[in-house]
């Protein structure tokens, strides 16, 4: 999933999933500028970090990887589980994903330190 989108005249974006490297990396005029991380457990993508370039926030990119990303677990099927606090933030203003979202649980935290090491 490749996806571009305007946010203003002079920033164009595209959020790609890569799924050899667990993540969502979004990129602005071709270049990496920040991503967010999963890894798939049972049915729910956890999403446990996200990062974007500090040259570029303010700008609110990390809106449009989150959504993007959010948008491609809705059409796989999968469920949401949001670790990483930007993706609680988003998903807190955003109720579209409510049907999808599921919390965060000892068992969630486990499987996200157990596979990340």
């Amino acid at each position: 999933m490749t996806h571009s989108e305007n946010n203003s005249p002079a920033l164009s974006t595209t959020v790609a999933h890569v799924p050899e490297r667990h993540r969502y990396e979004l990129g602005v005029s071709g270049e990496p500028v920040g991503f967010t991380a999963y890894r798939d457990n049972d049915g729910r993508r956890i999403f446990f970090h996200t990062e974007i370039d500090d040259a570029f926030s303010g700008h609110g990119l990390s809106s449009v990887l989150i959504r993007q990303a959010l948008d491609d677990v809705r059409r796989a099927g999968l469920r949401i589980v949001a670790v990483c606090p930007l993706v609680a933030a988003y998903l807190k203003k955003h109720d579209d994903f409510e049907d999808l979202t599921d919390p965060v649980t000892p068992e969630i935290l486990e499987f996200i330190r157990d596979s990340t090491r």
